[in-house]
């Protein structure tokens, strides 16, 4: 059975299901005030574009990619569920992702993630990220790893 990923919408609930897991698990290893979570309502926004793993129709995974001025974006709300974490289902958002940032001309990705992450620090790396300071409107604290990723060729 291979999972697939597809370009949804946000707004459904299986979706809304698999980002509370998200926001849970964020919430269990970075303090409230630290954590940068986006809406369902916010990742609906003509902004940003949504893709969702699936296995066999079971919402599985997420990830995103929301648009800044200067020709950035930004990776966000990246997410798999224990049950189907090792299959190298992150990798393979983030690789979508990144084609179409490079599609739309988008010359650079960023991201911000927990300093407790170190699974989605080696998801990124291999990706070809580098750490960096901080990104967009980030503030620079403790909590905090940020990358970035030049898409010029």
């Amino acid at each position: 059975m291979a999972i697939e990923i597809a370009i949804e919408t946000p707004l459904q609930d299986d979706v809304r299901g698999l980002v509370e897991e998200l926001n849970t698990t964020l919430l269990e290893l970075t303090p409230p005030e630290h954590c940068y979570h986006m809406t369902v309502e916010q990742m609906a926004d003509r902004t940003t574009t949504v893709f969702i793993a699936r296995d066999n129709g079971l919402a599985i995974g997420c990830g995103a990619l929301k648009r800044h001025d200067g020709a950035i974006g930004e990776v966000k709300r990246m997410y798999t569920r224990p049950s189907h974490r090792g299959q190298k289902i992150g990798a393979k958002i983030v690789e979508r992702v990144e084609e179409l940032a490079r599609s739309e001309g988008l010359k650079r990705l960023v991201l911000e993630t927990g300093d407790r992450h170190p699974a989605a620090w080696t998801v990124y790396e291999r990706a070809g990220f580098s750490r960096c300071g901080p990104v967009l409107d980030y503030p620079d604290t403790e909590w905090s790893v940020f990358y970035e990723k030049s898409l010029a060729r």
